[in-house]
């Protein structure tokens, strides 16, 4: 830390002194609140146009003012650059009417890079800066955001930019529809809801917003707490729209036995079944979810899918949003994150999506046995998983999170995804320590203990949340405590390093057998990317022990059912 020097200290070297003169003055600026407050307005949804009036009021005498968009937004890791839709930046500044501005409302507007506008504002009396600008938008997914004819639906993230140094000052929206148009998001308390308040600029952004005339909501209670399914279609349902809240709703309840009661006032399901939407998706937030599928919910299968993935989202209102690696919140959107624990924090989730299926259930065993296997060989038949660990693979998360290359890469042989090896890391970490233990430990009773360590026991570290964030010696540490045994062997060898996990010894703890056979040439052919990465590929399977003894049939129950 660097001390402000008090008025009239005397230095030698004039340039330091000057230095430290503007220091302390960026951080004084830093240190007071600016009024902050965003309009968003979409005066014609068919240009794709959202448009945005962003006014700060800052303390008299902040010299500059730096706008900035970010380079990626939370929950997805991949670089991105919304500053490549933002289009006409305007800014003018606002003088009382007894005193006009002297020079006139409009203000120069300097880019100085590919997400930063910086404004200077002109005049001692001037009450604010007012920048405004259109983004471009048609993109329906849990990053981008869409505006047309049929709807606006927003991540804050790739439409509002936020003032450099003063992400945790609270925050004023206010949004525009068009007529007879609908808003919901987490935040909404009533249906002509036009004005929101937001403690800071990341729960702003943590906050996904859809405006049309036609979304249905639905609700249902869990330990007093409202849950609302808001559901947006643009195809058939056939009648699917009341089951899929019942198994939303016998979910919810499975994670909150395990988990707990969750630290939000009401929690909201932001459904879209859109058959025009290129690609589909699911992304968590602090208090709700949004969740993208590319058939009408009228198809068969779509609502089985759409549970899957609201099964994984919720998990995460735990997982990620609340107990987190220490570098997710608050971010630097200059930069891509770097995180190792991305295989616990999206893996994990992935186990315990299905997990939570079948403990509320919506899956018999036979249908859940084929979960793990799918995830068991879509990680073994990586071509690869022995060249990156979980770890590693976390860390670059920004290169294989949906990340578009224009260059050709070789990443579809050297790469496994950190969801996938982080699921079948929980799988037999799980089933070790429920075997080692005779029943006394679980993962169940690691997350349980994270949670309540990280989140609801421990002071808040950064204005973002509640508590801080784990490092992956935490976890580790963790594990090691619930096991009651040193188990950095395991996470040397399986979780930093790529031996092969101990599938046989983790399942025979609970009276169960992995099965592999070879998978047809036509098969493993069309996984090959280039004719010189060959790697014999396997179908994996379930099947029960018949003379698994009694104590192992016990432990598959706890597993299973909870």
């Amino acid at each position: 830390m660097i001390a402000c020097m008090k008025p009239g200290a005397r230095r030698r070297a004039s340039f330091v002194f000057a230095f430290v003169v503007l220091l302390c003055a960026t951080v004084s600026a830093q240190d007071e609140r600016y009024d902050i407050s965003y309009q968003l307005s979409m005066s014609n949804p068919a240009s794709h146009l959202f448009e945005v009036s962003l006014t700060v009021e800052p303390p008299k005498g902040a010299e500059a003012i730096d706008f900035q968009m970010p380079r990626w937004s939370p929950g997805r890791y991949a670089v991105f650059d919304f500053a490549k839709n933002v289009q006409e930046v305007r800014a003018e500044t606002s003088c009382p009417p007894a005193a006009p501005c002297p020079q006139g409302s409009v203000l120069d507007v300097t880019r100085l890079d590919t997400q930063t506008w910086r404004v200077f504002p002109r005049s001692a009396i001037s009450k604010g800066v007012t920048v405004t600008y259109k983004v471009f938008a048609n993109d329906l997914s849990g990053t981008f955001s869409q505006l047309d004819a049929r709807h606006a639906n927003f991540n804050g993230g790739s439409i509002f930019m936020y003032v450099v140094g003063h992400k945790q000052d609270p925050v004023r929206l206010s949004i525009s529809p068009p007529a007879n148009w609908r808003i919901i998001n987490a935040a909404t308390a009533r249906p002509d809801q036009r004005e929101w308040q937001f403690p800071n600029y990341d729960i702003l952004i943590d906050t996904p917003t859809e405006i049309a005339p036609d979304f249905t909501v639905e609700e249902f209670l869990v330990d007093g707490k409202a849950h609302r399914v808001m559901v947006h279609s643009f195809g058939e349902e056939k009648g699917q729209r009341a089951a899929l809240v019942r198994d939303i709703e016998r979910v919810v309840r499975a994670e909150i036995a395990l988990m707990g009661t969750p630290d939000y006032d009401s929690y909201l399901f932001m459904m879209h079944f859109d058959p025009t939407a290129p690609r589909g998706d699911g992304m968590e937030h602090l208090a709700s979810t949004q969740i993208i599928t590319t058939r009408a919910l009228g198809d068969k299968g779509v609502g089985e899918d759409a549970l899957d993935t609201a099964a994984h989202e919720f998990f995460h209102v735990w997982n990620v949003k609340r107990l987190r690696p220490v570098e997710l919140g608050p971010w630097d959107f200059t930069r891509p994150v770097n995180t190792r624990s991305l295989w616990i924090a999206e893996g994990l989730t992935n186990y315990y999506g299905g997990l939570m299926q079948r403990r509320a259930g919506l899956l018999d065993d036979e249908r859940y046995f084929r979960f793990l296997t799918g995830a068991i060989g879509s990680v073994e038949n990586a071509l690869g998983n022995p060249l990156i660990s979980a770890e590693e693979a976390s860390l670059i998360a920004s290169f294989i999170d949906r990340t578009p290359h224009y260059q050709r890469t070789n990443l579809a042989a050297t790469t496994v995804s950190y969801y996938s090896k982080g699921e079948v890391i929980g799988i037999v970490l799980d089933l070790l320590l429920r075997g080692r233990t005779r029943g006394r430990a679980s993962l169940d009773g690691v997350m349980r203990g994270l949670y309540e360590e990280f989140y609801l026991k421990s002071p808040a570290t950064t204005y973002y949340s509640r508590g801080r964030g784990y490092t992956g010696a935490d976890f580790e540490r963790a594990v090691s405590q619930a096991a009651g045994t040193d188990v950095s062997d395991f996470f040397t060898r399986h979780v930093r390093g790529t031996e092969p996990l101990p599938y046989d010894e983790a399942f025979a703890h609970v009276g169960l057998r992995l099965v592999k056979t070879p998978a047809t040439a036509a098969a493993a052919g069309a996984q090959t990317p280039d004719p010189a990465n060959t790697k014999t590929r396997y179908n994996y399977r379930l099947e029960e022990i018949k003379d698994a003894p009694a104590e192992a049939r016990a432990l598959r129950a706890a597993w299973l059912k909870g």
